[in-house]
């Protein structure tokens, strides 16, 4: 099953011209697309379906969504092993870590 997953941008940066970001699901860091949603600010959430984000949404919406599959076990079945991050308070401080990549920041 392919799922469009709500995630939170950690970092935006330009690979090859394109804009890209980090985006945690709760544990599990993706590399992702900004092109559709170049307006894109890290912290925000954005759902994304086949690597690209395709639409920003609110942090509850989110989180909510992201609770509501981990119980249905399909975070797992998407990106493989349990995060083991719960949704939430710690889900929000643990999503809020830099990933100690180095990247350059896309010019705003």
């Amino acid at each position: 099953m392919c799922l469009a997953v709500p995630g939170r941008v950690l970092t935006i940066y330009a690979e090859r011209g394109t804009t890209m970001a980090d985006v945690d699901f709760g544990g599990a860091r993706k590399k992702v697309c900004l092109a559709y949603l170049p307006e894109t600010q890290v912290g925000e959430y954005v759902i994304v379906h086949v690597g690209f984000a395709i639409q920003r949404l609110d942090e509850a919406s989110a989180l909510e969504t992201l609770a509501t599959f981990e119980r249905m076990g399909l975070l797992a079945e998407e990106f493989g092993e349990p995060s083991g991050e719960p949704f939430g308070e710690a889900g929000r401080e643990a999503a809020a870590e830099p990933d100690g990549k180095s990247r350059p920041a896309v010019p705003q």
